[in-house]
């Protein structure tokens, strides 16, 4: 039945809704029929996927409109094009049927769908006798999808999608092409309006920016070797386990020779070693996922599931993961899913409408970073995130998430003021949709991923950060079920303090106090991250007291010392274990000549070294003694031992585990030497000091108590040295 010409005008135009219904072989009272889309062409002969001839084509539009019939049943085709001379051969998209299928359809409508990613972007996949690229995307509001890419030079009359409408998703198998091809998608909006084309929300890989399209690639790898890795951390409670993360922006650690990133090998090579040999537990990467923007350190993403371009193919980010858990590190991944930046290819009213985000500004536009917020209510936005985390955690083996912004997503008045929000049904801020997907998120990762945590970085008091956050939610609405929360308290407090001239911290004692009437409220990170070395902030070196440079890095060694001693999973930024002294910045490496020259003027060792000598040696017990780490998250782990001693500036506490020896630590915060000082501790007998964060090796001044003290009747006289934080590790 030949069509009517509007159909053609409009499958020409770009605009037919329906291309399957015209295009491909079709049955009908004389036998099959076939109609393709073969533009340059002047002839065309239709043949089986085997090769067997089927019949020519005739050409009835000029612009490339062939038809006729065929011999055979309806099945797949290719065609034999040809025009002055040459000939090509095109495989017929149209004459191949759907992927998806009715329990896919099921699962989607449900929101409950946990493979999404191997269902939607695109896949190399074998399909009814040929091998292709299946493209599936979620556009429910359009009129009209198709995907455009250098295989079909970027016209959206070539591969109109067939459309789901029960699920809102656009679908076509193309065969032969494969890998490493670019794509976009073309969509018309409900109104007519032609969108900007669209990068793939699924893509598993990117174009290096400022390009934008997606392409065509594989998630993860084939061949992993860190079962070992993988199966210690499924079998124990992390909570109870040494956890001390180096944090790392992987565009600025350090840069080539040329100013250009490191690809993920040659951090592999350098940068596992390095933190081997720190003695850092984990790397946690600023966000690794695709994002237009350098300044934007990766948190405002464009691309959820693709390993940014400028480290390299997407398989180098699993090659860095593989490698880090042989040498047993973990890998973290900063993961942003509380907003997305409006660039034009990304999913800012992706199919016309206000799809992944809010209609209205005061639910969907965030004020502080001129993105848009995620409709956390609307279940596919919520798989769509749901299963990103899954993916990370599967495709990449990352060991874990730290959510960015949790406190932005929890109130819907967030940075905003009185008239610029919208109150919950009960007339309050909290944002429950977006609660509600943040245990969905963690009841899904926890259930199906053994020894992955999530980490919140979430800034208030809400309770039950790091409760469970189990199905049905009986009494405890609000718990969101992470793994361990940022303590953005003891961050504050503690960097408050330091920042005070020595004299004056007498009267704030309370800003090392207070801390640890809550320290066990949540399963708690310490936090030195990114965020205090921006904006101004300057490093923290730079933060720290001191009328000179000896203060100033005695002042630091005594604050990590204090950090490594107190309950909490440890974090530091790169380059503060070094004593960066210039901010940190996206553009450069980090000033690592400070390491250089092993003296200073006055004959003791490189200040930069010394505090990386005190921080692998405050990770190197931190991990070895039990006492430090076994109960980093409960109250049994910790003892008061100088709580009041506001006069000197002296804290002291004692770090506890079951049958193993305890551990005193005891910070002296003025630049006096305190001789002859009566320290309580609980067992009688004699008591290494394990740690000094004045030793000379690490640029200090030398004082302590010569390795060892002994206590009598629950006292020893010690010597506490300026600036210091020390350990005292009972004998025996």
């Amino acid at each position: 039945m030949k069509p009517p010409k509007s159909a053609i005008a409009a499958l020409f135009a770009g605009t037919h809704a329906d291309p399957f219904s015209l295009l491909g072989p079709h049955e009908g009272p004389k036998g099959v029929f076939a109609r393709a889309l073969l533009p340059g062409a002047e002839v065309a002969e239709a043949f089986s996927l085997d090769g067997e001839p089927l019949g020519a084509l005739q050409r009835v539009d000029e612009r490339g409109l062939f038809e006729g019939p065929i011999a055979g049943p309806r099945q797949p085709l290719r065609y034999r094009a040809g025009a002055l001379g040459a000939e090509w051969w095109v495989a017929d998209a149209y004459s191949f049927g759907p992927v998806l299928g009715p329990v896919d359809d099921v699962l989607i409508a449900q929101g409950s769908h946990f493979r999404l990613f191997d269902k939607l972007g695109a896949h190399v996949i074998d399909h009814e006798g040929a091998t292709g690229v299946h493209f599936a995307v979620w556009a429910p509001n359009a009129r009209r999808v198709a995907v455009v890419g250098d295989f079909n030079d970027w016209n959206p009359c070539r591969h109109p999608m067939r459309h789901r409408r029960d699920i809102g998703v656009w679908e076509i198998f193309i065969p032969d092409i494969g890998e490493g091809r670019a794509y976009k998608y073309h969509i018309i909006g409900p109104d007519g309006t032609v969108q900007p084309l669209k990068a793939d929300p699924y893509a598993f890989a990117s174009e290096l920016r400022p390009a934008t399209a997606s392409i065509v690639g594989h998630a993860g790898k084939a061949d992993w070797n860190d079962a070992a890795h993988r199966a210690f951390w499924s079998a124990v409670d992390p909570r109870r386990q040494p956890i001390s993360i180096y944090e790392v922006h992987p565009g600025s650690w350090r840069r080539d020779a040329n100013g250009w990133f490191l690809p993920w090998d040659r951090l592999a090579d350098e940068l596992i070693p390095y933190v081997e040999k720190m003695g850092f537990t984990h790397i946690e990467f600023l966000p690794v996922s695709e994002h237009p923007y350098d300044p934007s350190w990766g948190y405002q993403t464009t691309g959820l599931y693709a390993p940014s371009a400028r480290f390299g193919d997407p398989e180098g980010f699993a090659r860095f993961v593989d490698g880090a858990h042989q040498a047993g590190i973990g890998v973290l991944i900063d993961w942003v899913p509380a907003h997305f930046p409006t660039d034009a290819h990304g999913l800012a009213r992706f199919d016309g409408t206000a799809l992944y985000e809010h209609e209205d500004p005061r639910l969907g536009f965030h004020p502080d970073w001129n993105t848009a917020i995620y409709n956390f209510g609307r279940r596919e936005v919520s798989s769509f995130l749901v299963n990103n985390a899954l993916f990370w955690a599967e495709r990449y083996h990352v060991d874990g998430l730290r959510v960015d912004a949790v406190a932005s997503m929890l109130y819907r008045d967030y940075s905003r003021k009185s008239d610029e929000w919208i109150p919950n049904e009960a007339g309050g801020r909290e944002n429950w949709e977006a609660v509600a997907f943040l245990r969905a998120m963690n009841r899904a990762l926890y259930g199906t991923h053994g020894g992955v945590f999530t980490v919140a970085e979430e800034s208030t008091a809400w309770p039950g950060v790091t409760l469970p956050a189990y199905e049905d939610g009986a009494g405890q609405k609000s718990a969101l079920g992470f793994g361990f929360k940022w303590n953005m308290g003891f961050m504050h407090d503690t960097l408050k303090y330091m920042a005070r001239d020595a004299v004056h911290r007498r009267w704030h004692h309370d800003d090392i106090t207070f801390g640890l009437m809550y320290a066990f409220a949540e399963n708690f990170v310490l936090p030195l991250s990114h965020d205090e070395v921006v904006h101004g902030k300057g490093s923290l070196l730079t933060k720290m007291s001191g009328v000179d440079d000896w203060q100033k890095f005695a002042n630091l060694r005594a604050y990590y010392g204090m950090m490594w001693g107190y309950p909490g999973k440890k974090l530091l930024f790169m380059g503060q274990e070094f004593a960066q002294r210039r901010e940190w910045s996206e553009e450069r490496g980090l000033d690592w000549e400070l390491l250089d020259g092993p003296f200073e003027a006055d004959g003791h060792v490189n200040r930069h070294e010394g505090v990386r000598r005190l921080v692998r040696d405050c990770n190197t017990l931190y991990r070895d003694k039990p006492a430090l780490h076994r109960h980093d998250c409960e109250p049994q782990g910790f003892e008061w031992l100088v709580v009041d001693d506001a006069e000197n500036s002296v804290f002291a506490w004692l770090r506890r585990a079951e049958g193993e020896p305890p551990i005193a630590v005891v910070c002296n915060m003025t630049p006096a030497l305190l001789t002859g000082y009566r320290l309580p501790l609980p067992r009688d007998g004699q008591w290494w000091e394990v740690l000094n964060s004045d030793a000379t090796a690490y640029g200090g001044s030398g004082a302590g108590n010569m390795g060892l003290v002994s206590a009598q009747h629950g006292f020893a006289t010690v010597t506490l040295p300026p600036l210091s934080t020390i350990m005292l590790e009972a004998v025996g």
